[in-house]
């Protein structure tokens, strides 16, 4: 009997693979599912940018009932899954949630996406994002804002909207993103989910549409803390075509992930939730958060985080030079749209670029273009990136001490979708996030609660290479939350609900 997509919609991954390995439903009547959650809930939501009916349709056929294939190791053996659309899929539109590469159809998969169909994985669609990952609301696309599956009135966080809303509202059990300065964490929180930006070089970044590129990483956007570990597990490792991935070797994650909190010494800074500037609600979880870490049995200590008020300023000077050089490319010439000019060359490129690129990427192009100039590069860039060397040495200094530092994932809740900001105030946002991307550490958001009937995460950061840790931590702790009333278990919501 097929699978109602209201059925489906509240499946996690690992349901999911049960399912089909079980033989209880095929993959071809999972995507009809997933499909037809997907047309009931996006006239509310828009998380998606780009369908790709017929590869998804190809990819399922080739699964068995039973999910497997004798020989082929395919972890993800016909499970449907999400991708940003920063991630080149090889003849499949990829946009970059941009005007300026509207017609760009990549040649090639990204070795993220590589890896997820080589596990068997069905990718159904390309999701909504800010615009070249500019944003923290969803807001930023040139393909329309997203809608939080929660209160679609609501911004889902960004810059990985769509991934996030379409795993909130049950279109797919998993998703990835992108996280730059809290792109995977924020959008997860906002959205009542799990979301993992890995230690730097621990996921391959080959064929991702580069923001800053000393900061970005690849990461999954899950339900349940489980289901994260089992998609981590499998995209992170070592790709020599990636001039900064690690070859560290890598130790799967999940096998421990129901180890607990012994042994783990987890910090968190009192001082931070009580000087004002973070929400009661977000304050709240770090207390339920360190309650339940000290009731499994988890030694948690008082610190003071270091550097927290000065990561937004330093991060966005990099990140706005990085992501000057890397969009210099976009010029109308080699691929994406071109906007042709009477006046010359330069005519077209000025014209490409400013029909082509949204507003808050202009002014980070220009930001970075002044900051990176003659006169003014000691003045900005170089003082950023000392800062951020503080932030690297300051922080293995106190994760050497603990295991685990909590933090809220942001200061406050997600704001209405029609509310206009300065950029500054988007800029905030981020407080909390950016440092785990200045030190090149893993970060790890996971949902607490709700309050408000909004869902509450909190953050937790790690040393290098040690997201078992987080996942561990945040596995103890979702035993204890409870979320009440998820998108995933309600009807579709309607458009202009």
């Amino acid at each position: 009997m097929p699978i109602s997509h209201e059925t489906y919609a509240s499946l996690t991954l690992e349901d999911t693979l049960w399912g089909l390995r079980s033989g209880a439903f095929t993959a071809p009547e999972l995507l009809d599912a997933a499909l037809a959650r997907i047309d009931a809930c996006e006239p509310a939501v828009n998380a998606v940018i780009t369908m790709d009916i017929p590869g998804a349709t190809k990819a399922a056929g080739a699964w068995p009932r039973n999910g497997t294939r004798a020989g082929t190791g395919a972890s993800l053996a016909g499970a449907p899954i999400a991708v940003k659309d920063n991630l080149m899929t090889r003849g499949l539109k990829t946009t970059c949630g941009s005007r300026i590469l509207g017609n760009f159809v990549p040649p090639y998969d990204a070795g993220v996406v590589e890896k997820l169909r080589a596990a068997g994985a069905v990718i159904v669609c390309k999701t909504n994002m800010d615009e070249f990952a500019m944003g923290s609301s969803g807001r930023n696309s040139a393909y329309g804002a997203t809608g939080n599956p929660w209160n679609p009135k609501l911004v889902p966080g960004g810059s990985s909207s769509g991934s996030a809303a379409i795993v909130a509202y049950g279109g797919v059990p998993a998703a990835i993103g992108t996280d730059t300065g809290g792109s995977i964490r924020q959008p997860a929180s906002f959205c009542g989910l799990v979301g993992m930006k890995p230690t730097y070089g621990r996921v391959s970044r080959w064929g991702v549409g580069a923001l800053g590129s000393s900061l970005d990483q690849v990461g999954p956007i899950t339900r349940t803390v489980r289901d994260n570990a089992l998609l981590f597990d499998i995209i992170a490792g070592h790709d020599g075509r990636d001039s900064s991935s690690l070859e560290n070797p890598f130790v799967p994650t999940l096998p421990t992930i129901e180890d607990g909190v012994a042994g783990l010494r987890t910090a968190y800074d009192p001082g931070l939730l009580d000087r004002g500037g973070v929400h009661p609600a977000h304050a709240e979880a770090i207390r339920f958060a360190v309650k339940a870490i000290r009731g499994a049995g988890g030694e948690v200590v008082e610190v003071a985080l270091p550097l927290v008020k000065y990561g937004v300023a330093a991060y966005y000077i990099i990140c706005a030079c990085e992501s000057s050089a890397n969009l210099a490319r976009f010029d109308g010439v080699r691929y994406g749209v071109r906007e042709r000019a009477g006046g010359g060359l330069w005519d077209t490129y000025s014209k490409t670029r400013g029909l082509g690129f949204g507003d808050e990427v202009k002014r980070r192009i220009m930001m970075g273009a002044y900051a990176l100039s003659s006169g003014y590069y000691d003045a900005y860039y170089l003082k950023a990136a000392r800062v951020r060397r503080l932030f690297a040495t300051e922080y293995e200094k106190l994760l050497a001490g603990v295991d685990v530092v909590l933090l809220p994932v942001t200061p406050a809740p997600p704001r209405p979708l029609d509310q206009d900001c300065t950029p500054l105030e988007n800029y905030l946002g981020d407080v909390f996030t950016v440092p785990a991307n200045m030190a090149g550490i893993p970060a790890l958001a996971f949902p607490v609660g709700t309050h408000d009937g909004l869902p509450v995460g909190v953050q937790a950061m790690a040393g290098y290479f040690r997201e078992d840790a987080l996942y561990r931590l945040a596995r103890t702790i979702e035993k204890e939350a409870t979320l009440s009333d998820p998108p995933w278990a309600r009807p579709a919501p309607e458009a202009g609900q």
